[in-house]
């Protein structure tokens, strides 16, 4: 109050009125200089800021950002940075690329085009290659020996490098190789088609497929998938001399486990993948027999054991069929075969498959829902071996799995080894020799004699499980 009084006894109501009008302008004037002062240091603060957060992420990730850099020197915005090569897969390394492709097949090298704007994570310009082997076995250090290295390189479009254009393409492209396990149907649907429909179910056909390492054998047999997944001709990249232009390019294949996919890195099942198969070859049966109808309509549950010719053949395939007709399947013994669509066919006609762990099992992909698989394991460390390839794969469809482990009385090989023979030691030398020391062994020599008795009880509990 006592000041208040002496500001009222210096100054008359009108001086201060005018004195008030000043010092607001004032106000405004200092406030207006402070913004002006800070707002550069504000502006080159944020995208540093961006960039320290992003320093943590992996530096096998290649991070592009479409920066805008505005007339002024002292601003810029930065957009959402993204992922061009993922190389810490275990399976598989992808790249994924948008933006102007150019695709030299003969000479292996794949350019995009790059602006003086764009940044590597650390901080350089896009002028670093990268080298890709576009098979899904990376861990496979033998087979990956046969995959023809695609090189990928960042170039400037002000600069020179990139090379012009012959063919343009409106449709992205996928870029993968034949040349691993092909002719073994296991590594044809692990190493191949479960990763392309992976890779390229999302674009629903409009996708151009570039081959390297293209045998015709493979295209031949799974033409009704490439055909289903891709609405144009695959295209031998090996053999193009032309520049091929693509707006966008993915190199390598997704894939996450053996003979499967993880439903927590993607969208899609097994299951998916089995309609989708369903779909390509137009198998009608959806599910398996009723056997609760069984007095009503006179069928009888269809089993199918798979017979091999070479190694690990089943050596009374005959009297096995004998005892299952007895238990009430109509029973065939029969091989796979290369042709597809007759052996999707044969296949989804099953209720219950039979065979001795190997390629031929991969065929359950055709089998009509609920359907029982049973695995017969031979001697050897094989536990882990047929869970991996066979066991988890199953359930991951909606198959019923059955196993039956053989004893050694049930193996070829005890007419060639003793029993205490230091083969049959699972921390023997035999083992630390190495996977091609093993099957020469286990794989490649031994074939299988069922204990018909023993295995009945398992005929018996895939029985129960169709009447479920």
């Amino acid at each position: 109050m006592a000041y208040d009084t002496i500001f009222a006894r210096s100054f008359s109501k009108h001086e201060q009125r005018r004195f008030g009008c000043w010092a607001f302008a004032g106000f405004l004037i200092i406030a207006l200089t402070i913004f002006i002062v800070f707002k550069p240091f504000r502006s080159y603060s944020e995208p540093i800021l961006n960039l320290q957060l992003s320093m943590g992420a992996s530096l096998n990730i290649l991070l592009r950002t479409n920066e805008t850099i505005g007339t002024q020197q002292s601003s810029f915005e930065v957009k959402e940075l993204k992922p061009i090569c993922n190389t810490k897969q275990p399976r598989s390394d992808v790249c994924d690329i948008d933006g102007d492709i150019r695709v030299k097949g003969n000479l292996s090298t794949i350019f995009f085009a790059t602006s003086p704007n764009e940044l590597l994570l650390d901080g350089n310009n896009i002028n670093q290659s990268w080298n890709i082997k576009p098979y899904a076995r990376k861990f496979d250090d033998y087979v990956m020996g046969k995959i023809r290295t695609m090189a990928i390189r960042g170039a400037q479009v002000s600069a020179e490098g990139l090379p012009d254009c012959n063919r343009n393409y409106s449709v992205p492209a996928i870029v993968f190789s034949t040349g691993g396990y092909v002719g073994n149907t296991f590594h044809d649907f692990t190493d191949l088609l479960i990763p392309l429909y992976l890779t390229s179910i999302q674009f629903n056909g409009e996708v151009q497929f570039l081959v390297t390492n293209k045998l015709p054998y493979w295209t031949n047999k799974y033409r009704e998938v490439v055909q289903k997944l891709s609405n144009y001709e695959i295209i031998d990249i090996d053999h193009e001399n032309e520049v091929l232009c693509f707006p966008r390019i993915i190199v390598g294949l997704e894939s996450h486990k053996e003979f499967s996919i993880d439903t927590s890195k993607s969208s899609y099942s097994m299951e998916d993948f089995r309609e989708f198969l369903r779909t390509t070859y137009s198998l009608k049966r959806e599910s398996v027999i009723n056997l609760r109808n069984i007095t009503t309509n006179g069928k009888r549950p269809h089993l199918l054991v798979i017979s091999r010719s070479k190694t690990r053949k089943l050596l009374n395939a005959g009297e096995l069929a004998s005892m299952a007709e007895r238990l009430g399947f109509d029973v065939v013994i029969k091989e796979t075969g290369y042709n597809l669509p007759v052996v999707s066919q044969m296949m989804n006609s099953v209720d219950v498959l039979v065979g001795v762990h190997g390629a031929g099992l991969t065929n359950m992909v055709f089998l009509p829902k609920h359907a029982v698989i049973i695995q017969i394991i031979p001697m050897g460390k094989m536990q882990g071996i047929a869970r991996t390839d066979f066991e988890v794969p199953a359930k991951d469809m909606n198959l019923h799995y059955l196993q039956y482990k053989i004893s050694p009385n049930e193996s070829s090989l005890l007419q060639q080894y003793s029993y205490d023979d230091q083969i049959f030691n699972e921390t023997g030398p035999l083992y630390k020799k190495g996977w091609v020391a093993f099957r020469s062994v286990f794989l490649d020599k031994q074939d299988v004699k069922l204990d018909i008795s023993r295995f009945r009880k398992v005929l018996l509990q895939a029985l129960q499980l169709l009447q479920r």
